[in-house]
């Protein structure tokens, strides 16, 4: 039964007061609670121990049920999944007593570190504030490359201001400090990288991320005097030094605990006991970390007036969708969403125009671009966040092309997988550069050379570079790029005995799917030979598909399957099993289909997926049969049923999903959030839409949670979706007024907007949305 439609409820006014950004914070979400703009540079947050000092709780430093910490970092990426992740740069600590052995050597964080309770902490866009255990306030809040910060002593009681400068989340190679007196003055900076670094890989020391790949400077200026200053290095204490060096290594425990360097100042608080900071950050130079500084935190700024103009410039980019009419719960949840989706890319230039390339030389951005961007989480992000930023924010996504484009050329023509900042990390595999940039150009993105960054695909998709034959790094950071390319042309598919990469179907349907992307892509810039060349290559992963057991499965160069194979199997693949990836064919759901003997007979196999032997529900992860949503490569499987002709089984499993594996409170995301990935698959499901295959623009169906929303993207093109309820089954649905019968909406609409009105109900209709000829358009 269909209820009757309401009046429309009202749009959410202030978005920014349902962001919490505690959310994601446990459970593997791997989040963090602290300061931060849209696409900022800057990322002020606490850094958690439970013990050692060359560890953390969780990839980011922060996990919410570690009460303990040894500072507020500056830099942090946003839910990475290998702990440490990386960055954690510089973490600054209040520390109300005296400074009287070396932090360094405090390995165990016993002393230097201090506790505290959620009931004295709280987090909005852009601001955080705690008061620890020791009675020390810290209230921060941030600009795009800058901050300010408040920190309030105990009166009477020691109170100095630690600055960890070597100490980021994976070590560093280098770092230095220098405090001068007479001008108020601490500035530093750190050599490091590491990205994933406790991975060993097979090789311990070799891990080819235990490297460093930038170094990030900071600038801070006080408002008061300092009544005393000191450095460490190692196990040495400096009382009135002011001026070290030296670094901890890339190593973990006893290798690198008690090692590195640092500085602190002292402040009289017998008379005043609140200190005020000014901090810029750099990637390019101290001087430049002074300048951001002095741009966007003016002389007289305080917590309040940076936390209220960032949370301004939040609800800007969180209004750009504007929903009404949801629970409290899935309002605050999708606003959360939306703020995580949105800390990416990071803003990578200085306030004048200089950053840091992938060489590690300074460059300047290119006339016209408007920022550059970085940190790229491609094999996460190709599959729904670069979507919901090219819906959003095209001209971001724009920018972003054209950083990665040049991060490229300064990387001998190679588009890695895995960014962080703009350096090569050569995590996961497939090449998720090419399905990313064709998406943006199908979803309307056209500030950037198009042709040119095609062209440096086209390249690194048809002649093999010499580290396509490199095993190093292998399995999880491989730095071959497009592995064994020649060999993988001519089979075609990548053999899994000799294929330099972590998993040889898994390499396969994800070259296939870039290639897909690809030939998507030429179409689009009339180049008709080259669409013809790349689109048979789409088809690739039928040759990894075994008919025999009618899987995804391992094969060899001779030919041969993998033997002992078993659908539970991550032999092959990547992060996943067989069962998993068997369905990551989202450009050819007819022709995976007729491998599995037709459309019903597939969604009989897929309905498996979901539910366990018994008919229930099995959509939370921890089976490697069922479906993961805590990873990326079957994300978009719900959805499936779209292509299959049932629909309104993609109506009941997104909701499932939504409602049981989300939520609110710290444990609200299902796992590592991966640059906003999971958030952004959140966002497309609680509005109804969901990409239907990278390369494309099209829009897949499911049923709001709201019933009412608004898309109102960069180019001021508005989307508009209504529904009468937020029940999940679709009874009909109207396009612009004309009745709609098919369960896909045209890329016009995402390039130019229109109105979806959808009719829902408590029942399902299995008629709406079947007939072969509505069904969405595969190639």
């Amino acid at each position: 039964m269909v209820p009757a439609q309401a009046a429309p409820p009202a749009l959410v006014a202030d978005p920014a007061a349902y962001v919490d950004p505690f959310i994601g914070t446990t459970r593997g979400g791997n989040t963090w609670p602290g300061a931060t703009r849209p696409f900022g540079m800057i990322a002020w947050s606490p850094t958690a121990t439970t013990g050692d000092q060359t560890g953390a709780p969780a990839s980011n430093g922060y996990d919410y049920n570690v009460t303990k910490l040894r500072g507020f970092s500056l830099t942090h990426v946003n839910g990475a999944g290998c702990a440490p992740g990386a960055a954690g740069d510089v973490p600054i600590l209040p520390y109300a007593g005296p400074v009287d052995s070396s932090p360094t050597a405090d390995t165990k964080d016993a002393k230097y570190a201090a506790t505290f309770s959620h009931a004295n902490e709280t987090a909005t866009p852009g601001r955080y504030a705690v008061t620890l255990d020791s009675g020390v306030r810290t209230d921060l809040a941030v600009s795009t490359r800058a901050g300010v910060g408040d920190f309030t002593f105990p009166a009477g009681q020691p109170a100095n201001l630690l600055f960890r400068t070597s100490n980021s989340l994976n070590g560093s190679e280098n770092a230095g400090i220098t405090i001068d007196p007479e001008t108020r003055t601490v500035k530093g900076w750190v050599l490091t990288g590491g990205f994933c670094g406790r991975r060993g890989n097979g090789g311990g020391a070799t891990n080819p991320n235990r490297r460093s790949y930038y170094k990030v400077f900071f600038d801070a200026v006080f408002d008061r005097d300092f009544a005393s200053t000191g450095t460490w290095q190692n196990s040495a204490l400096n009382p009135g030094g002011t001026a070290i060096e030296g670094g901890e290594g890339y190593l973990t425990g006893a290798d690198r605990a008690g090692k590195g360097s640092g500085g602190w100042v002292g402040f009289d608080t017998a008379t005043d006991s609140d200190v005020r900071m000014r901090l810029g950050i750099s990637y390019v130079s101290a001087e430049g970390a002074a300048a951001n500084r002095e741009a966007e935190i003016p002389a007289g700024a305080t917590p309040s007036t940076v936390g209220d103009a960032t949370r301004a410039a939040w609800n800007t980019e969180l209004k750009r969708i504007r929903v009404g009419g949801g629970t409290e719960a899935r309002t605050t949840a999708f606003y959360t969403a939306v703020y995580h989706a949105l800390m990416q890319p990071q803003t990578m230039n200085d306030v004048d125009g200089q950053y840091l390339g992938a060489d590690m030389k300074v460059h300047r951005m290119r006339p016209g671009q408007k920022a550059v961007y970085g940190t790229f989480s491609g094999w996460d992000q190709y599959r729904a966040q670069i979507q919901l930023l090219g819906l959003l924010r095209p001209d971001v996504a724009g920018d972003m092309a054209t950083s990665m484009a040049d991060f490229a050329a300064q990387n001998n023509g190679i588009w890695d997988r895995w960014l962080h900042l703009g350096a090569p990390t050569h995590v996961m595999t497939g090449d998720p550069a090419a399905p990313t940039l064709a998406t943006w150009y199908a979803m309307g993105v056209r500030n950037f050379d198009a042709r040119a960054a095609f062209d440096s695909l086209y390249r690194q998709a048809t002649i093999q570079n010499p580290e396509a034959l490199s095993d190093a790094g292998c399995p999880g950071q491989c730095t071959g790029q497009r592995a064994t390319l020649d060999t993988y042309l001519a089979l075609k598919y990548a053999a899994n005995d000799i294929c330099h990469c972590w998993g040889g179907a898994a390499e396969t349907l994800e070259n296939s799917l870039a290639d897909f992307s690809l030939a998507m892509w030429s179409q689009k810039l009339g180049l008709a030979a080259r669409s013809r060349e790349l689109l048979p290559r789409g088809d690739y992963w039928k040759n990894t598909y075994n008919p025999a057991v009618g899987y995804q499965a391992a094969r060899r160069a001779d030919g041969a399957w993998q033997p002992g194979f078993i659908p539970s199997t991550d032999v092959g693949f990547a992060q996943g099993s067989s069962a998993t990836y068997t369905w990551m064919v989202p450009q050819d759901v007819s022709g995976l289909a007729t491998l599995m003997g037709g459309r019903a007979k597939a969604a009989d196999r897929l309905d498996t997926l979901f539910h366990d032997e018994n008919g229930n529900w099995a959509v939370l992860g921890g089976n490697a049969l069922r479906y993961d949503p805590t990873n990326e490569p079957g994300i978009h499987a719900p959805w499936l049923y779209n292509g299959l002709g049932q629909p309104w089984k993609t109506q009941e499993t997104v909701r499932q999903i939504v409602d049981t594996a989300y939520g609110v409170g710290p444990g609200g995301l299902p796992g590592n959030d991966d640059l906003g990935t999971m958030s952004a698959w959140y966002v497309f499901a609680a509005i109804g839409l969901f990409p239907q295959t990278p390369g494309r623009a099209e829009l897949l169906l499911g049923s709001p949670v709201f019933p009412r929303a608004i898309v109102e993207r960069s180019t001021n093109v508005r989307l508009t979706i209504n529904a009468n309820t937020t029940d999940k089954y679709v009874q009909s649905a109207r396009l612009n007024g004309a009745r709609l019968t098919r369960s896909w909406l045209p890329e016009s609409f995402t390039l130019t907007g229109g109105t979806l009105d959808f009719t829902l109900g408590t029942t399902p209709n299995t008629t709406w949305a079947t007939a072969t000829a509505d069904l969405p358009k595969d190639h």
